[in-house]
Order: C-alpha cells, then structure tokens, then sequence
C-alpha cells in the first residue's frame, strides 16, 4: 500500500517537474542570475545594496558567490526580492522518478541475481541465461522494495 503511495507521488512529482524540462533552458547566465538581472533592470551596486541594506561592496561578494555557486539560498532569496523577482528552487531529475526507480532496482536484481548463479554454478547448478530477463523482472517485482533500493551506493 504504501509503494503504491510512493508511486503515485513520484508521478506527480513527474508531471509538476516536466515543466522544467530541458534543464539547460536554464542555464545560468556566466556572472550569474542576479548580475543579469540586475544589468537588465539598470539599477547600479549601490542601488542594489541600499535595497538589500548592505554595503555596497558586498554586492560583489554576493554576485560572485551566486556565479561560482557557493551563495546560500537565504541570501539568493533576499536579492531576488531586492529585484522584485522570486526565486525558484527546484531539483530536476535527468529521467522520470519512475525511470530512475527502474534502473536501480534492475541493476540491484541484476546484481543478486548474479551472486545466485554464480553459487549454483560453484555447485554444478548452474542456470541457463535463457531467462533471464524474466528472472529479473521477477525478482525486481517479489523480491524488491523501495526501501532496498538505496541501502547502499
């Protein structure tokens, strides 16, 4: 019950995050999100720290740690407001949730698997490879739980 639970929410998170997909349609611009908007808008360092109450060489600092990515959200926040904007934070997967799900729980089965035929075979038991795309459909399906599948690395 709750697995299905968990799927339903990886498929709305899916759907909410396709939006955002291609994530090089927003790349940072070179000196970075603030700069940009700030040069586009006209507004001077000094202007931008007296809206931020900050010195105004504390702009450089900030616009070069938003560029080099070590600016904390809390600071990205409050400039984005000093520009009238709102800041957007999203973690956007490269394949579905549901593709990543999959890949990991077929490269776990895989893995199994493998020490289990490698046993048998120790044991002149060994298993033909004919099946074994089944095998591990089977096994991703009985055996596998998403709690299993990031125990480890």
């Amino acid at each position: 019950m709750k697995d299905d639970a968990r799927q339903r929410g990886r498929k709305r998170l899916d759907e909410r995050l396709s939006a955002l997909k291609p994530a090089d349609r927003f790349g940072v611009p070179p000196k970075g999100w603030v700069r940009a908007i700030r040069d586009a808008l006209g507004m001077t360092g000094v202007q931008f720290a007296q809206r931020l109450q900050i010195r105004p060489q504390s702009v450089s600092a900030l616009e070069k740690s938003e560029a080099n990515g070590s600016i904390q959200l809390k600071t990205l926040r409050r400039a984005a407001e000093a520009l009238d904007c709102t800041l957007v934070y999203a973690l956007v997967p490269n394949t579905s949730l549901d593709d990543v799900m999959r890949a990991r729980a077929r490269k776990i089965a895989i893995r199994e698997l493998g020490r289990v035929a490698h046993t048998m075979k120790l044991e002149a038991q060994g298993t033909d490879g004919a099946n074994l795309e089944a095998r591990i459909e089977t096994h991703v399906r009985d055996v596998l739980r998403d709690r299993d599948l990031w125990n480890e690395p």
